[in-house]
């Protein structure tokens, strides 16, 4: 798919202010769905307006695999108005959206694009709205807040809710609790998501274990499929996930 690498965007309308697609590698808040990503996004040249890519050029339209039967209309803000939550991942709506009104459905741009089957050699993960085990993180059990992403043994999940909380606990430490002397570093990378399984009860004994250290690489894939940024700039940033 070919992808535009500057654009004009009805969503900022200005004269001359032309979008261009560029790498970031410091978090941003998305100014179309109001969430944070990071990687590539569309930032505009004069201002402060950037998109995450998948945002910048969303299509009219989307399907997804678990509503292959109906259709989801883009939509700048929630078409009634009112307070919505994403059908993925849990979170309020509070800007570009996916909306099926016919199921009453909404997904964020970034969510609607969730890779179903995240593979890194290491782990296989499933993305599923169907969940039966518990979460790794927060250790509930069932339907819970959006979907999750199944181990390929189907005994444990990690909610997309738990680790885009994750994230943005992360950041924030990073960002309003650090000495001055760091923040440029902090400026190089995503802050580690270490200590994640500490609010798990559940996370307990042998076999607990050995699904935590499975899980370093499990949250990898999942936060680049969230942010939509599948490059290697995260790995160098998780090796705390399991020791702490």
């Amino acid at each position: 798919m070919q992808i535009d690498r500057e654009i004009s965007h009805p969503a900022h309308s200005l004269p001359h202010h032309r979008l261009k697609l560029e790498y970031s590698e410091v978090p941003f808040d998305c100014h179309g769905c109001k969430e944070a990503g990071i990687g590539l996004r569309y930032k505009c040249q004069l201002c402060r307006y950037e998109l995450h890519k998948a945002c910048g050029a969303a299509p009219p339209t989307a399907t997804h695999p678990f509503y292959k039967k109906y259709t989801f209309n883009f939509y700048y803000q929630p078409p009634d108005h009112n307070l919505r939550v994403c059908d993925a991942c849990g979170t309020d709506i509070l800007g570009f959206v996916y909306h099926c009104q016919y199921r009453d459905l909404d997904l964020h741009p970034c969510c609607v694009n969730l890779p179903q089957v995240l593979d890194d050699g290491n782990n296989v993960l499933y993305l599923s709205k169907n969940i039966s085990g518990p979460c790794l993180h927060c250790g509930g059990k069932g339907s819970g807040p959006g979907w999750a992403y199944k181990y390929q043994s189907k005994s444990y999940n990690l909610h997309v809710s738990c680790v885009k909380k994750l994230l943005v606990e992360s950041w924030l430490a990073s960002y309003f609790n650090v000495d001055k002397n760091k923040v440029r570093e902090l400026h190089t990378k995503i802050p580690s998501l270490s200590g994640v399984s500490r609010s798990n009860p559940r996370a307990k004994g042998d076999a607990m274990k050995k699904y935590l250290q499975m899980a370093g690489g499990a949250v990898q894939l999942v936060v680049s499929a969230i942010l939509g940024d599948p490059t290697a700039i995260i790995a160098g940033v998780l090796g705390g996930f399991v020791s702490s």
